[in-house]
């Protein structure tokens, strides 16, 4: 899953500029069961030739949420960001994991899988970066034509460390992830989620967050090639602290 900010921000548009009053977040409890994807959200491929993690929105209980089936694949839930992080830097969402992925370990490449992730695509002032991450954004550019997230920020559930947690993708360190969910006792329930976006880049990245291009979904196991599923809840966007 290392080459998920190149080829995702390569599918997806460059983010319009969105009403003021347009509300971020997604509200799947207010869509029918077996319905399409809510509008503006796209199922995108992590890399290339990889297979779609299948994404549907199913009932549970007296509510509707979204069903991630994952089997060897990755692919992402995105919306282009919409998101005034002045505002509403809090996020708040729901999901609930089946189950860990057996062998996967978010600290090693080629077992970099989770059952949930929430992700964050931002912008920022390229010209900081070291010379080894600009060389791999320009290649990124030449090859698809579009410019790579400056930073993303991931939080995920996973077993291979206690929540709070911070983990650099394996492949670069412009990829952050905060682990949030999966202690003991945590699969197959559903747990709500709330974390300050702008006071957790800060803290991994050392720095002010820019503008959000993009957020979503990710459930994926391409690296282990298991099966994975995950439900989420909706997602909202709120005022902080």
């Amino acid at each position: 899953m290392g080459g998920i900010a190149v080829c995702i921000a390569l599918l997806l548009p460059p983010p319009a500029l969105l009403a003021q009053d347009e509300k971020p977040g997604v509200a799947f409890s207010t869509i029918e069961p077996g319905a399409s994807l809510p509008a503006g959200w796209k199922n995108l491929p992590v890399v290339h030739g990889k297979s779609i993690t299948a994404y549907t929105l199913v009932r549970d209980g007296h509510t509707t949420v979204l069903q991630a089936d994952a089997n060897g694949s990755a692919s992402a839930m995105m919306h282009e960001g919409n998101i005034d992080l002045l505002r509403t830097p809090v996020v708040a969402w729901r999901w609930r994991a089946e189950k860990p992925i057996e062998g996967a370990d978010n600290r090693v490449g080629s077992k970099e899988d989770s059952p949930a992730r929430l992700v964050f695509f931002f912008d920022g002032d390229k010209s900081k970066l070291s010379l080894f991450d600009r060389a791999k954004m320009d290649l990124a550019k030449h090859l698809g034509g579009e410019e790579l997230p400056y930073a993303m920020l991931m939080y995920i559930w996973s077993t291979t460390a206690a929540p709070g947690t911070v983990i650099a993708n394996p492949r670069t360190g412009r990829v952050q992830m905060i682990v949030v969910s999966g202690l003991p006792g945590d699969a197959g329930q559903w747990q709500s989620v709330r974390r300050n976006v702008v006071q957790d880049y800060e803290q991994v990245f050392h720095e002010p967050p820019g503008r959000i291009t993009a957020y979503g979904l990710l459930t994926d196991t391409d690296n282990t090639g298991t099966t994975a599923r995950a439900w989420y809840g909706d997602i909202q966007f709120l005022p902080g602290p």
